[in-house]
């Protein structure tokens, strides 16, 4: 059931309660190289006073169009995991939160990739903290996408291997650390839904070798951070898991891609890639 009762609640006018959510992360929440990065930062709370807006303003826009009710706070830093921002940003981080978003290092571990020892550790503390503020916090892990530039490049973890290794790798080291740790809720399938654009044929598998004609670059030009699709990508698989709306009610004529330069017909598309992803991930 794509709406839940919370959310039709307060699709009514009357409304006045909100929803209050998280996000910590790095660079792949804040939208690093591209206009994702300070897209309406004014619509939500940096907690770091750096003026980002990134995938949580994105996630804010959307709830507006829907008629919902969340402020939105984020919590970010440049190639950081989990426990930086434990070590670093509890004092921050630590207050009374209805949902939160957790997204740690790409490869899971900076000198182990694939590792999700480290995840697993780091997230049972962050759990601890936000219950220890709301005993009945909505937590999630976002599990984020491959990267070319360590699948196609020889020194890459995963070099010669498909595209999408990486991303199950990621998978289930966000799989592993949610069942470890009863008060997360579940993993939000952003890398998977990287996949089913890249499988769709709507983006590219490898953007070493460009585009053909009607198709998309879920990366940035660093073959590394993802690019404005793949932010808005992210945005909408976040936005259809912790509302219970459905990505594709946004419409064609969506604001936030009208605004970052994603055509109607590009807008769809990733909106039914979110919709398809969400509804695999719920099987």
């Amino acid at each position: 059931m794509w709406l839940c009762a919370a959310a039709l609640a307060c699709a009514l006018p009357s409304c006045t309660w909100a929803d209050t959510l998280l996000f910590v992360g790095n660079s792949f929440t804040f939208g690093y190289l591209s206009p994702v990065w300070h897209y309406r930062p004014d619509s939500v709370t940096d907690l770091n006073h750096e003026g980002v807006g990134g995938v949580p303003a994105l996630f804010k826009q959307f709830t507006q169009e829907a008629g919902l009710n969340w402020q939105v706070s984020l919590e970010t830093s440049p190639g950081k995991d989990l426990q930086w921002h434990i070590d670093h940003k509890s004092a921050v981080i630590g207050q009374r939160f209805d949902h939160v978003v957790l997204q740690s290092f790409s490869t899971l571990d900076a000198v182990h990739p694939g590792d999700p020892t480290q995840l697993i550790l780091s997230t049972g503390l962050l759990v601890s903290l936000f219950q220890a503020q709301n005993p009945k916090v909505d937590i999630w892990l976002d599990s984020t996408w491959s990267r070319p530039d360590l699948t196609y490049e020889p020194k890459g973890h995963w070099y010669g291997k498909p595209i999408d290794a990486m991303e199950k790798d990621v998978r289930e080291g966000y799989d592993k650390a949610a069942a470890a740790n009863k008060g997360v809720h579940g993993v939000l399938p952003v890398g998977q839904a990287f996949n089913r654009a890249i499988e769709s044929g709507l983006a590219t598998a490898n953007p070493y070798k460009g585009t053909v004609p009607g198709q998309i670059d879920l990366w940035a030009g660093d073959n590394y951070h993802a690019s404005t699709y793949g932010y808005y990508l992210e945005a909408l698989v976040v936005f259809g898991a912790l509302t219970g709306r459905d990505p594709v009610s946004l419409g064609r004529e969506e604001k936030a891609a009208m605004e970052l330069g994603i055509s109607p017909d590009q807008a769809t598309q990733l909106q039914q890639i979110a919709h398809a992803q969400l509804v695999a991930d719920q099987r």
